[in-house]
């Protein structure tokens, strides 16, 4: 359809004026899918449940403060004190079945007074969640990837401990240790720790702990797990495999003179694909006395070209090799078992995800508790933005080599610019609630999916509506 200039362009000069009115306006109508999705979850009263409706020095109960975080981080906001900036917002209001939301100060002062017991009792339900969605799925193979992630602060915050930071060299900062579900792209459990430790400080029992866990909910499914070099050792390795674990874990060359020499005085490469060489090794650390399968990988990379260059005629480039050794218990081809480890860079994604659009950097509270209410909220946040999108619609890929979820995801930041923060009207015509939003044709058709997807059509007045 093709329109005149006088249909396309319009003069505008003024300004127009400002002005406040108390009327029922709301900047995010798109919480109304995050309203149904907390009914469907029944989160409220699950909150209340898991921690037993203690109110401390405020009139707001724990499970009403850690709802407002998940939903004060769903809409964008990090500060506690940015509370303020949609304390008059109803469709805010309404979600967390308030009049009157809590003050910054009043958030903080709830935080600063968190124990250690409320902290791990929201931590366990966040997993309880992620396993009901496991348990729905029933998926024939689970994969559990480990990682640790720093979250640094310039504040001296309780349990805080200065460690290895590269892009904040000397801060103070958590340490807290991941696993996630490649799956459902969720994190399935996190255990904290200070900044100062290894990354593999407590991941044995934590990994025993997330396995026995997932079990549990998927009776009969088949684990796998991936890990960097970091976690190699002879327990980790002998652990895995004695859960039933099919795993691969990166060799770390520096800690073996004698692997590197294997290496480099080797001749004879397998062609594995258009990039990657391998070869089977016929070694394992002297210390090891159990014989595990240990695959040696190169591929050629370019490197920097220094000094001056004559880009009138060619821009030269040298190539080398880049070496890579996984160890494994799995029976697979050399090729498969390569991308069934590269996929773990997936976990990185979710990670930067999740600082990003989720806060999961951010440290509110100078107390460890605290913090680790707040971290929780965050992964919690994340975790409802999957949630959303899986109780949509079926699983969009079938599994693949390198275990890529099994739909294919929006980032939080994307729903939120999307749908979340639409505007709109709160009135009752007639006595009906009705929430007025422009006619935008993209956002009424996933509005109305992931409504009708949650609460049904039969009581949906939005859609009979439309």
């Amino acid at each position: 359809m093709k329109y005149s200039k006088a249909q396309i362009f319009a003069s505008v000069h003024a300004i127009p004026e400002l002005h406040f009115s108390d009327v029922a306006l709301t900047s995010f109508s798109g919480l109304v899918v995050m309203q149904a999705l907390f009914h469907k979850l029944r989160l409220k009263s699950r909150f209340a449940k898991c921690l037993g409706e203690r109110r401390h020095a405020t009139m707001y109960g724990l499970h009403t403060v850690m709802l407002l975080l998940i939903v004060h981080i769903m809409i964008g906001f990090r500060r506690l004190h940015d509370v303020a900036y949609y304390a008059d917002d109803p469709m805010v209001a309404r979600v967390l079945g308030l009049r009157r939301l809590p003050s910054a100060a009043t958030l903080s002062r709830t935080l600063r007074i968190v124990n250690a017991g409320d902290a791990e009792a929201v931590r366990a339900f966040s997993r309880e969640l992620v396993c009901e969605r496991l348990g729905q799925l029933a998926p024939r193979r689970l994969t559990l990837d480990f990682d640790g992630s720093v979250c640094d602060t310039r504040a001296h915050a309780e349990g805080t401990a200065v460690g290895m930071n590269k892009k904040r060299k000397g801060a103070r900062s958590y340490y807290p240790l991941l696993c996630t579900a490649a799956q459902t792209s969720q994190v399935f459990d996190i255990l904290h720790r200070p900044g100062n430790v290894h990354d593999s400080n407590g991941a044995e029992d934590f990994a025993v702990a997330c396995f026995e866990t997932a079990r549990a909910a998927v009776p009969g499914v088949i684990l796998e797990s991936r890990m960097d070099s970091a976690f190699f050792s002879h327990n980790m390795a002998v652990l895995l495999d004695d859960q039933d674990v099919r795993f691969t874990i990166s060799v770390p060359f520096e800690r073996f003179t004698e692997l590197k020499g294997i290496i480099e005085a080797r001749k004879r490469w397998t062609r594995l694909d258009d990039t990657w060489d391998f070869f089977t090794l016929d070694w394992k650390p002297q210390s090891w006395t159990w014989p595990f399968r240990f695959i040696a990988l190169r591929r050629k990379s370019k490197t920097q070209q220094k000094g001056p260059l004559q880009l009138n005629l060619f821009e030269p480039a040298s190539h080398i090799h880049e070496y890579k050794v996984i160890v494994t218990n799995m029976d697979m081809s050399a090729r498969k078992v390569l991308r069934f480890h590269n996929g773990r860079g997936a976990q990185e994604s979710l990670f930067a995800e999740a600082k990003t659009h989720a806060a999961f950097g951010y440290i509110p509270v100078r107390t460890q508790a605290g913090n680790q209410f707040f971290m929780t909220a965050c992964v919690i946040a994340h975790n409802l933005g999957r949630e959303l999108q899986m109780s949509a619609g079926k699983p969009t890929r079938n599994t693949t080599e390198k275990r890529a979820p099994l739909w294919a995801f929006e980032h939080l930041g994307t729903l939120r610019r999307r749908l979340i923060a639409r505007a709109g009207r709160i009135t009752r015509p007639g006595g009906r609630l009705t929430l007025t939003l422009s006619p935008n044709a993209a956002v009424r058709r996933d509005l109305l999916r992931f409504i009708h997807s949650l609460i049904g059509n039969h009581n949906n007045r939005a859609a009979r509506a439309a």
